[in-house]
């Protein structure tokens, strides 16, 4: 007989409150081994892959690729390996309960109440007195009509507690399944699970297409680029939340933000509407700088490591920017943890490099190059991507001469550099022509005054125009 176990969205941090499956990696009745990659799970910042834990198989798929499901849901029963009836699998579908992973950041006085159900017929069920079992489930137990023996305690040791007896005690969830997708017959061609559910349901071949994903596999994409080439797309809404949908005759496609550009638009909206941001600018001559570095041999550090380094050390003289803005509460930090924008394919994206003030140029160097290559592939670590004291954004190497950049919540302020660009400066007396840095500084003004924005952009300054200091 086979172990049946429901397979949930997992959590990822404590910011996480949900997650988008972007493929499944393994068909339903597959089998796998220890190791296999499963599915593929986007989240705000990245996209991780989920390993089995020991050989099994999935038999029964219940949330589809594209789907964002919150943190807990059911994704799928996952098998030990044996077979399952469908009585047995609807039982553990019926009778799987998520678990609350909610939190309230404001704190416990406001959290809204827990969605338990009403017992109905308060009876009395003696306990066994050796039974491992808190005080709080105990008394949970002696006020409804739950039978203790059923309940398997997911406390230390196996300890039943309070959390198990509520999930215990609440109703059942009502599932309607709508039955398996129909897949492709192309058995042959190289595709995602998607896209041959896709090919199905559109009536769409996958020979002939040449797939745009890793090592040429058929993507999604690339099937629907078909079918709206072959016919005129109509499917149910299902599917068109699914994909990117053309609008008929006039050339328009619509495609449905992702999860990474959803939160990046919540943040960034909150950002400029919650934090009254002031600015202050600077022009810096960069021409020491890039002397400096065009006399480096070996492996150069771009000049975005150089500026790492400067607003590390600047932010080490002047600490009042060195901060982050948590309400009514300012955290000051004693090492520059640098966020960098990266930008990818999904979005924007700011690695961090952690002690920025006590680290080399070339180490920094080597650290961004590291950080950089993960964040295009979505393979960040949770930690490599939050906190952070201060943020830099750079666009020189798009040729933008100047911007300003929305603070990156909650550190206190971000960086914004332009290209450098030949430009008249007065050099002790004599006009000189050279390359320079536009910077410009937005500031948190409920952290951080004038003063202080004065203050970093004259260190970061003397930094950059003398970078024998770096």
């Amino acid at each position: 007989m086979a172990i049946l176990k429901p397979f949930t969205m997992p959590k990822w941090g404590i910011e996480m409150s949900e997650g988008t499956i972007a493929e499944w990696m393994v068909a339903e009745n597959a089998p796998f081994e220890r190791g296999t990659t499963l599915t593929l799970i986007e989240t705000d910042k990245i996209t991780n892959e989920v390993e089995a834990e020991a050989p099994g198989r999935f038999v029964r798929i219940i949330a589809k690729a594209g789907e964002t499901c919150p943190v807990g849901a059911l994704l799928a029963v996952l098998s030990d390996g044996g077979e399952a009836s469908e009585a047995e699998i609807d039982a553990v579908i019926a009778a799987f309960r998520p678990v609350d992973s909610s939190f309230d950041v404001a704190g416990e006085e406001n959290a809204a109440p827990a969605m338990v159900a009403e017992p109905t017929k308060p009876v009395a069920i003696p306990i066994p007195d050796n039974l491992f079992i808190s005080p709080a489930a105990r008394q949970k137990v002696l006020e409804s009509d739950i039978d203790v023996a059923a309940i398997a305690g997911s406390g230390r040791g196996g300890r039943i507690t309070a959390q198990d007896v509520d999930q215990a005690i609440r109703p059942a969830p009502s599932t309607s399944l709508a039955g398996p997708y129909p897949m492709s017959p192309d058995t042959g061609a190289f595709a995602s699970p998607m896209a041959r559910r896709l090919s199905a349901i559109h009536n769409v071949s996958l020979d002939g297409i040449e797939g745009s994903g890793p090592r040429g596999r058929i993507c999604k994409a690339d099937v629907l680029a078909k079918a709206a080439r072959e016919t005129k797309i109509d499917t149910p809404v299902e599917a068109a939340a699914q994909a990117p949908s053309v609008a008929d005759g006039d050339g328009m496609t619509i495609t449905p933000m992702s999860s990474m550009r959803r939160t990046i638009a919540r943040r960034l909206t909150e950002a400029k509407a919650t934090i009254p941001h002031f600015y202050v600018r600077r022009r810096v001559r960069a021409d020491r700088l890039l002397a400096l570095r065009a006399a480096v041999t070996g492996q150069k550090p771009s000049v975005n490591d150089y500026l790492i380094k400067a607003c590390a050390l600047a932010l080490m003289e002047v600490p009042r920017m060195n901060i982050q803005v948590h309400g009514t509460d300012i955290y000051m930090f004693d090492a520059a943890d640098i966020a960098v924008a990266v930008a990818t394919d999904k979005g924007l994206v700011t690695p961090i490099v952690t002690h920025a003030d006590n680290r080399s140029v070339a180490d920094i160097s080597t650290t961004m190059v590291a950080l950089a290559q993960r964040a295009k592939a979505g393979k960040l670590q949770p930690h490599e991507f939050s906190g952070g004291s201060f943020s830099l954004s750079n666009l020189g190497g798009f040729g933008v001469e100047q911007f300003d950049a929305i603070i990156n919540p909650p550190q206190g302020a971000i960086l914004a550099v332009g290209t450098a660009r030949p430009e008249p400066i007065d050099d002790d007396g004599a006009l000189r022509i050279v390359p320079v840095f536009h910077l410009s500084l937005s500031c948190d003004h409920r952290a951080i005054d004038g003063g202080d924005g004065g203050r970093f952009m004259a260190a970061l300054a003397n930094l950059i125009e003398h970078p024998e200091l770096l």
